[in-house]
């Protein structure tokens, strides 16, 4: 890691974290729920726009820049040990070389409410996080975000291609990838990138239908709900819808 930040990233990621953490705007909740008092804190004023053009610019840095700088992390684990305002939910793969806080330029803690699993796929708990991300959080975007060379991913295209069989709960797991492997399997391209594209498509917009609390956010305007693919060679996020 770099010592010595330049003075443009520190005032990139200087803007981040003031912009995530400012503020006393609550957001209105479905449910009955009421409006972000986790550990007696506000929630972000970013809107959805502002907290996904915060992501590209952060991940544009972490493209461009990738020495990720030294930060005073006891300062702001002090600084978050009572209240959390993350202004983005990310859903990723559980896999390792996909760190969201990282690819997304070296955010602080705080920033992201981050939910993964093998092949970023929405279950019960992970619907469940999303909306506590949303309802007592207060973040205004969700992004569902897949990588190349996924190996969920990878395997569902096997069960498709080679009707292949995997040990234990692996089969069952990644069963909610097969319909996007088969809907793209005779596209040109590459198979599994064009399936896990397809997996977060569907995922991201399946979402408001399994949870009245997010659809009813994203009717009003308060959330917005997208999906990307992260690429293990280039570092960049593409953004598919």
């Amino acid at each position: 890691m770099c010592q010595n930040c330049n003075s443009t990233m520190l005032g990139r990621r200087d803007m981040l974290r003031m912009a995530a953490g400012a503020g006393l705007a609550g957001i209105g909740l479905a449910a009955g729920l009421h409006t972000a008092h986790a550990a007696s804190g506000a929630a972000t004023t970013l809107t959805s726009e502002e907290a996904l053009g915060a992501l590209k610019v952060g991940n544009r840095y972490f493209v461009t820049e990738p020495e990720l700088c030294t930060r005073k992390l006891d300062e702001r684990r002090e600084e978050v040990a009572g209240h959390q305002a993350p202004w983005a939910s990310i859903l990723s793969c559980a896999d390792s070389r996909v760190p969201p806080e990282l690819i997304f330029g070296g955010l602080a803690l705080g920033e992201l409410f981050v939910a993964r699993n093998a092949g970023n796929l929405a279950d019960k708990g992970v619907v469940g996080t999303l909306e506590y991300g949303v309802a007592v959080l207060g973040s205004p975007l969700i992004v569902v975000l897949a990588h190349t060379s996924c190996g969920a991913v990878a395997a569902a295209c096997k069960v498709v291609s080679e009707n292949a069989t995997f040990p234990g709960l692996i089969g069952p797991m990644i069963n909610p990838i097969l319909p996007s492997a088969l809907a793209v399997r005779s596209d040109s391209g590459d198979f599994v990138t064009n399936t896990a594209k397809e997996s977060a498509r569907r995922t991201a917009k399946g979402l408001a239908s399994l949870s009245t609390i997010l659809s009813e956010a994203v009717n009003a305007g308060r959330v917005k709900i997208v999906s990307g693919i992260y690429d293990l060679a280039s570092g960049e996020v593409t953004y598919l819808d």
